[in-house]
């Protein structure tokens, strides 16, 4: 592997009232790499995905990733809601933290013109977000997100609140993207579908407090299409996964 870009080592979490989000979690994220959270709701899965952003502090351990280093541009991160200003059209929405970063309107057209285009929504730059189905308002975060060129994409169960689909295009595109730009990627989801589908590693994490429980490498080269789906590996790696979630949770 890939010296690592994201590094956690012993990290716990307690919020105030006693309640403990993570216990002991290590974890390693390489240059380029697609690496998968999956766990049962509330094992501290969006709360690990803070962490490596900067948006919250371990309460034990440590946390080194792009975010917390010389340049927080490093990072980006998709929610699961897409997050855009109503009353802002879809490039003004893209453009933001090129415009938070200082850069004029001039300056960033060719990189928001670019970041549409490879989300496939070039023709709608001038649209109003409430002009558009849900995928299409996620492909907009997704642009605004690779907009900054981050050498770390997060990302916290983007994909969820959409048809399946919607979801499994989203998933090609993403890849699509990662293979364009060559980030790496953290991702949360609830599918084992999803994470066979899009990650090169898959983390599963235990019931409250989480922690790291078993791993599983996924043995299929990028770029990996539609068609991936209907592989005896693709198969294979969801049975595995399956049995591997259900044994954690037993």
């Amino acid at each position: 592997m890939n010296e690592a870009l994201v590094a956690l080592d012993g990290v716990t979490k307690r919020f105030d009232g006693g309640v403990q989000a993570l216990a002991g979690v290590d974890l390693r994220v390489a240059a380029g790499e697609f690496l998968t959270l999956l766990g049962p709701s509330g094992c501290g899965k969006s709360t690990l995905l803070r962490l490596v952003a900067g948006l919250d502090r371990a309460s034990s351990g440590t946390v080194d990733a792009p975010a917390l280093r010389s340049d927080a541009a490093d990072t980006a991160f998709v929610f699961q809601d897409a997050t855009l200003m109503p009353w802002a059209r879809v490039a003004d929405n893209v453009r933001l933290p090129l415009r938070l970063a200082g850069e004029s309107r001039a300056q960033s057209a060719p990189r928001v013109a670019r970041a549409l285009a490879s989300v496939g929504l070039a023709e709608f730059a001038q649209a109003f977000p409430n002009q558009l189905s849900g995928g299409m308002k996620m492909r907009v975060s997704i642009a605004r997100a690779l907009v900054t060129q981050p050498q770390l994409l997060l990302m916290d169960e983007p994909f969820a609140a959409l048809d399946e689909i919607t979801r499994q295009k989203l998933n090609v595109d993403l890849l699509a993207a990662r293979d364009a730009q060559g980030f790496a990627t953290l991702f949360v989801t609830h599918s084992v579908y999803e994470a066979v589908f899009l990650s090169q590693r898959v983390l599963v994490m235990s019931a409250r407090p989480g922690r790291i429980v078993a791993e599983l490498k996924i043995a299929a080269p990028y770029p990996r299409d539609a068609g991936f789906r209907h592989t005896p590996t693709f198969v294979e790696a969801c049975a595995t996964l399956s049995a591997a979630l259900e044994a954690a949770h037993a």
